[in-house]
């Protein structure tokens, strides 16, 4: 098999190998977007005892260099090209962000913490209370194509606890953070792109909105 691919290159020369190169780079990438995979029954389930036991909140800082996203640009902002979230990336650009901690931006209890491989990769999924205790209002913040998670559901979090790494999903994107924040909890992953923001807000808008006092 190899040396016919081989044989095969030689006759169309370096023209071909770039061909070929780019082919092979297209099925990688499609083979790895999310929309191939089976995003069904991935809500995270919250429960009401979690809801009960999700901590009031004290204000919201940035995911990445806290708390003001220092060193860090946003590379693909709410509803660009029907993005439903924020792309955080480092200034060095590439993968130089890759392995740099990935902060909670509120006080919450962790819903979610999985790895759902393809385009998404490892996801941290946190519910917060920015109402009372008498009156809960909650919103969920969603960190995706982590390289490493370091809390479990049910684990109780602060403003700025590190909860992980940036990661670029085993190699399908250069290393960035992906954000939401959504204003419906509880609902599936989704694929990360729509043109329909129902139940999303603009994370960074929500976050200057609602910096710590």
């Amino acid at each position: 098999m190899h040396q016919k691919i081989i044989m095969a290159i030689s006759r169309v020369g370096s023209l071909g190998l770039i061909i070929t190169l780019l082919l092979n780079i297209i099925v990688i990438y499609a083979n790895n977007f999310p929309e191939n995979y089976d995003l069904s029954n991935t809500e995270p389930g919250i429960s009401k005892k979690l809801m009960q036991r999700c901590p009031l909140g004290d204000g919201f800082d940035f995911p990445v260099g806290k708390p003001n996203a220092r060193r860090y640009y946003n590379a693909q902002k709410f509803t660009r090209n029907n993005h439903l979230g924020d792309d955080w990336n480092g200034l060095g650009g590439g993968n130089t962000d890759l392995h740099d901690p990935v902060y909670a931006v509120a006080n919450g209890i962790v819903v979610q913490s999985k790895n759902f491989h393809g385009g998404w990769g490892r996801v941290v999924r946190i519910l917060h209370n920015i109402g009372s205790q008498k009156k809960p209002k909650y919103v969920e913040s969603l960190y995706a194509h982590m390289r490493t998670a370091l809390v479990k559901p049910g684990r109780v979090v602060k403003r700025g606890q590190k909860i992980g790494t940036i990661g670029n999903a085993n190699g399908v994107y250069w290393a960035h953070l992906h954000l939401e924040l959504r204003v419906i909890i509880n609902k599936a992953l989704g694929n990360g792109y729509n043109s329909n923001t129902h139940g999303f807000t603009n994370p960074t808008t929500f976050i200057k909105q609602h910096r710590p006092r």
